[in-house]
């Protein structure tokens, strides 16, 4: 018999604010993060607008000063989040066996703002003046490494990098720890922080985002028929997952059960989704094996919906074909309307959406969705939220290099 895993703390850093009550509330309220960029000068750039985290020390209290200065803003972001789900857990790691606790943080892309940094100092004041801490403040495994190192974890640790399903890629690893038996805790997600003058400039040039300069907060429109591009955002999305029988002997809230998981690759273009959604689907498909139940059972969807004009119309593909008539009934949305993409990170956050539409039975709409695509013709709940039962969720996150992955969370029964 499998081992089951539930969830037993939430934590996130977004554009929208911090904790995840903050998110939530202004989720339902069809509220936008996006706006101007003010971390770095970007009069020269054609995007200007992102989804930035109002940053104001939120790691303080968690590490101190000196050692917030040598960690880059992403592991910050992982810090505070983690921080956070360990509180709303109320677990105490002091007295639990640290070797049967883990951490698995991902991240797409690390410390780039680090990088940046410390390359100009390279060029500009020379090889003595490259900060000893570089490594150790870029390195993706960064935000893994302090995170367990602040609260003492002992077990299995480590960080998964697979673009923007790195996220999700962790915390189906880390239920994979605990079922297997080499965990009985893990704190899992995501962080990112590549809002950086070289981040920016790359997703712009590869024409990626979208150029909606006119209307940011309007900018993010997944589905909708004149999408053209994400909206680069940051943040970061952490939870605690423990082992059943775990949770119950301490008491602890439960959220939900991670039901099953699966990931896949595309095998093809480095940045652009099969078109038909081939990939996709054999990890949606995947998941369902995993937790053993069948398509029906799903009634939300939290959609990777990235508001790209080939990404939308391949999600839309990719569940009907796993989903058939049942596609018709699913609700799906997308958070990504109204935090931007926060790539590496947008697994973790999407997962705690989805725990709280169990919570709350409510389904956190799709906002700038003003004119359907006829070839993204399913239900996302446009611009309002929407009441409904949710017993089972599912998550979807899909990333550059053809990374594909979905989780499914499910009201314990």
């Amino acid at each position: 018999m499998k081992r089951r895993i539930v969830l037993t703390g939430l934590g996130v850093v977004t554009s929208l604010g911090r904790p995840v009550e903050t998110l939530w509330s202004r989720l339902l309220a069809g509220d936008s993060g996006v706006g101007p960029i003010t971390l770095f000068d970007v009069s020269g750039y054609r995007v200007q607008f992102a989804g930035q985290v109002p940053w104001d020390g939120l790691a303080e209290g968690v590490a101190g000063i000196k050692e917030l200065r040598r960690i880059d803003r992403f592991t910050q972001f992982a810090i505070a989040a983690a921080a956070d789900a360990v509180r709303d857990s109320g677990i105490e790691f002091q007295k639990e066996d640290p070797y049967r606790c883990g951490v698995v943080v991902g991240s797409g892309i690390g410390g780039l703002a680090e990088f940046e940094a410390q390359h100009e100092r390279l060029i500009k004041k020379g090889i003595d003046k490259v900060s000893p801490f570089t490594i150790p403040k870029l390195i993706v495994n960064a935000a893994s490494g302090n995170v367990s190192a602040i609260h003492g974890i002992k077990g299995p640790n480590f960080a998964v990098a697979t673009a923007c399903a790195s996220a999700a890629n962790s915390l189906g690893e880390a239920l994979r720890a605990i079922r297997c038996g080499d965990a009985d805790v893990m704190v899992a997600g995501g962080s990112e922080a590549a809002l950086t003058p070289m981040g920016l400039a790359g997703f712009q040039n590869m024409r990626a985002l979208s150029f909606r300069s006119d209307a940011p907060q309007q900018a993010s429109r997944p589905f909708d028929k004149n999408r053209d591009g994400f909206v680069l955002a940051e943040g970061a999305g952490v939870v605690v997952l423990e082992e059943l029988e775990h949770a119950r002997q301490r008491g602890a809230k439960i959220y939900g059960e991670l039901m099953g998981y699966g990931s896949s690759g595309d095998a093809g273009h480095i940045t652009q989704p099969d078109e038909e959604g081939r990939g996709a689907a054999r990890a949606m498909s995947m998941a369902l094996d995993d937790a053993a139940i069948p398509p029906d059972s799903i009634d939300y969807i939290n959609a990777h919906g990235t508001s790209t004009p080939l990404g939308d119309k391949a999600e839309t593909l990719a569940i009907k074909k796993v989903f058939g008539e049942h596609s018709g009934s699913l609700v799906v949305s997308s958070i990504k309307s109204h935090l931007g993409h926060t790539l590496g990170a947008s697994g973790g956050i999407e997962l705690v959406a989805c725990a709280m539409a169990l919570q709350h039975n409510v389904i956190p709409p799709t906002i700038n969705l003003e004119t359907p695509d006829p070839e993204c013709d399913l239900d996302y709940a446009p611009n309002q939220p929407r009441e409904l039962q949710v017993e089972v969720a599912m998550s979807n996150s899909f990333g550059f290099g053809g990374h594909n992955a979905s989780l499914i969370l499910g009201r314990l029964s």
